[in-house]
């Protein structure tokens, strides 16, 4: 998933932590201002390569921080494909054209993260690709429930712009998203389907209506989840396929990445401990979030904080839920978490200003990209179901940010529950080439997940970008290396350089005070 910079003040999502996305949403799109289950349903059609006719309508239109125009139609499907009578829901489809009059056959489709980020806000990573769009077609589709198909709309989660509201980090989303499934329901939605199984269906729905025979997959995030889950269900329509920041299908999205964050902060403070001028300014960063805890007690208290967007102070009641459920969005960028020991201290100190300032510029406009509803109609169906209270425990046990993790966990005790095919949660098979890129820093979906389905694609290349966190695509020679494997979708002709550069890469030197990175 891959959003893009910012300002709305929507800092209080942060601590719902969607999943996968507080990172893509960063590090992708970085990139835009410099970007997280298969479906039994539909069976793989003639494995020929022939393309069928196309029969969407596509016109001009203007898709959010896209310069230039796109291409965009609308093509309706059955909300539940089971009562093909019953209510339709259209789906927002755009096509990036190639530069060239006579386009391969073969687009590339970009998968957007959460779950529950829209396609179309990844239209400057998109048009970033120009490698690829030199000679091929790129498509953005918003997943069902989001952006501009048939988005799941709730007034309990329509944004308070006021200024009072900036600051605020909501620590329990349940009562929002009980309020929610209601309101749903009262509108004939049936929240149970908005699923990956039924997303990879639309998906080839709108492949069959924009005429293609085969296509080429970049899943980033959860959208590698799509990606997989695709090339188990139609695996003679997949081309080649690129993997940033793999979500495997054994992956327990709502579980697995609190503790993986956690471990990822214990990083930071380790290498403050090892590098001799933070350790010196610095000397136990544990030691201080563990004081920052014990001054804050178990209710939280009343502090005053700066607004870094006005320099107004406000009197905030903060507890050490919502310090963590700050800090954790910038651990997704390694040249944000540099600064977490100077913002640990500073917190310390009762200065929450640069706190509250580096989160909401990771977590600035992901309201507008990211549907709440859409992520837990997903996690529901497909997470949540395969978490057993034993396993919530065991996984939880020393987390720092645990309350926050039950309350989200919760949620799925109120919302409607899809269903997911019996096999979504095995590993993929094929022999399709597939690049896996990994972030050596990425907190949430760690170089061991791309090593984990590496095992089952035995025609893969996994690339690990050691210095570099959550969605690697954008950074550097990213969009050139994504170009050479769609090209030729060989391991044998990616540019040599480009990949030394991402393995080679180390960890950005951290901040020990507020006069520069040292080691």
């Amino acid at each position: 998933m891959v959003p893009e910079r910012r300002g709305i003040p929507v800092l209080r999502q942060v601590v719902l932590a969607r999943a996968l996305i507080p990172s893509a949403a960063m590090v992708v799109l970085r990139l835009a201002t410099a970007v997280l289950i298969g479906s039994a349903l539909g069976l793989a059609a003639c494995g020929d390569g022939s393309a069928p006719p196309r029969t969407l309508a596509l016109a001009d239109c203007r898709l959010p921080r896209l310069p230039v125009a796109a291409q965009c139609g609308t093509l309706e499907v059955p909300e539940n494909r089971a009562r093909p009578d019953g209510r339709n829901i259209t789906l927002g489809i755009a096509v990036l054209p190639a530069n060239t009059l006579n386009p391969r056959a073969d687009p590339l489709f970009i998968l957007a993260g959460g779950p529950g980020q829209a396609a179309s806000f990844l239209g400057p990573f998109a048009a970033s690709l120009t490698g690829v769009r030199k000679d091929r077609e790129i498509v953005l589709v918003d997943q069902r429930g989001t952006g501009r198909s048939s988005p799941l709309a709730c007034a309990a989660f329509k944004l308070d712009e006021t200024p009072e509201s900036a600051l605020e980090l909501e620590l329990d989303p349940v009562p929002k998203a009980a309020a929610c499934a209601r309101e749903l329901a009262a509108q004939g939605i049936d929240a149970a389907q908005y699923t990956t199984a039924a997303w990879i269906a639309d998906l080839d729905a709108v492949r069959v209506a924009l005429g293609y025979g085969k296509v080429n997959l970049w899943g980033g995030s959860y959208g590698t989840r799509v990606a997989l889950e695709y090339l188990r269900r139609y695996p003679d329509r997949v081309r080649s396929v690129v993997l940033d920041a793999v979500a495997p299908p054994s992956m327990k999205v709502s579980l697995d990445v609190w503790p993986a964050r956690d471990t990822a902060l214990s990083a930071v403070l380790d290498v403050c401990a090892q590098s001799p001028a933070c350790r010196a300014t610095h000397p136990d960063l544990r030691a201080t979030l563990a004081a920052i805890r014990d001054r804050l007690g178990p209710h939280g208290r009343d502090v005053a904080v700066t607004d870094p967007r006005t320099g107004e102070r406000r009197t905030q009641h903060v507890t050490f839920d919502h310090v963590i459920g700050a800090i954790q969005p910038l651990i997704y960028a390694p040249e944000l978490a540099a600064l977490l020991p100077e913002i640990i201290e500073g917190v310390n100190a009762g200065d929450y200003g640069p706190l509250y300032a580096g989160a909401m510029l990771v977590t600035g406009d992901l309201a507008e990209q990211i549907n709440n509803a859409l992520h837990y109609s997903v996690t529901c169906a497909e997470d949540v179901p395969r978490v057993s209270p034993a396993d919530a425990a065991r996984a939880l046990a020393d987390v720092r940010s645990k309350a926050l993790a039950l309350r989200a966990l919760a949620v799925c005790d109120v919302w409607p529950k899809g269903a997911s095919p019996a096999d979504a949660a095995t590993p993929v098979r094929s022999d399709a080439p597939v690049l896996i890129l990994s972030g050596g820093l990425d907190p949430v979906t760690p170089p061991a997940n791309g090593a984990e389905v590496a095992k089952t694609l035995p025609a893969s290349r996994h690339v690990v970008a050691r210095g570099y966190g959550h969605i690697v695509s954008p950074h550097a020679c990213g969009p050139r290396l994504i170009a050479a494997f769609i090209d030729v979708p060989t391991f044998a002709t990616l540019p040599v350089a480009c990949v030394d550069h991402f393995e080679k890469s180390s960890r950005p030197p951290l901040w020990p005070d507020r006069l520069g990175a040292r080691s």
